[in-house]
C-alpha cells in the first residue's frame, strides 16, 4: 500500500476517531443488536437490520482508519527545512491579484481537507499550483469559474 501523507494534527484526529469508534460506537452497536434480538423474530425486525448495518459501517470505518494510520507518513510542519518552498503541510498566505483579497491555506492530506478551516487537499488545483513555489511567486490556478492568479506572500511551517 502506498503511504498516506498526513500532518501531525491530522494523524491525531484520525487516532481520536478510531479510539471513539472502538471504545464507544462498537459498544453502542453491540447493545443495539442485543436489544433488537430480544424483540423476537429477526427476519422481520427493522431495528435488528438497522443495528447490523450500523455495525458494518463502524467496523468498515475502523478497518479504513487502521489502514490509513498504518500507511501514514506523518509530517510535522514545524520540523520542515525546505528553505521557504511550498510543500505538503506548509501554510501559505496568498493574495488574489484580481480582487486584492488575502487568504491563507494549509496544504494537507485528503482526510484533513476542510475549506472552512482553510485546509486544502494536496490534490486540489490550488495546492498543485502552489507546490514547489516560493514567496513572491505568482501562480495561476484553474478554478471552476476560470483561471485565477495569486501571489504567494508568505510560506509558513507552523
Amino acid at each position: 500500500m502506498t503511504s498516506v501523507p498526513l500532518t501531525k494534527y491530522g494523524a491525531e484526529l484520525l487516532k481520536m476517531e478510531l479510539h471513539q469508534l472502538k471504545t464507544k460506537e462498537r459498544r453502542s452497536v453491540i447493545a443495539a443488536i442485543s436489544e433488537a434480538r430480544s424483540h423476537g423474530d429477526l427476519s422481520e425486525n427493522a431495528e435488528y437490520d438497522a443495528a447490523k448495518e450500523r455495525q458494518a459501517f463502524v467496523e468498515g470505518r475502523i478497518a479504513e482508519l487502521e489502514g490509513k494510520l498504518g500507511a501514514a507518513q506523518v509530517i510535522d510542519p514545524t520540523t520542515l527545512d525546505v528553505e521557504g518552498r511550498v510543500v505538503f503541510a506548509a501554510t501559505v498566505n496568498l493574495e488574489d491579484l484580481e480582487s486584492g483579497t488575502k487568504v491563507t491555506y494549509q496544504i494537507v492530506g485528503l482526510d484533513e481537507a476542510d475549506l472552512k478551516l482553510n485546509k486544502v487537499s494536496i490534490t486540489s488545483p490550488i495546492a498543485r499550483a502552489l507546490i514547489g513555489k516560493y514567496a513572491g511567486d505568482v501562480v495561476e490556478v484553474q478554478a471552476p469559474a476560470g483561471p485565477r492568479e495569486y501571489e504567494i506572500l508568505e510560506v509558513l511551517y507552523i
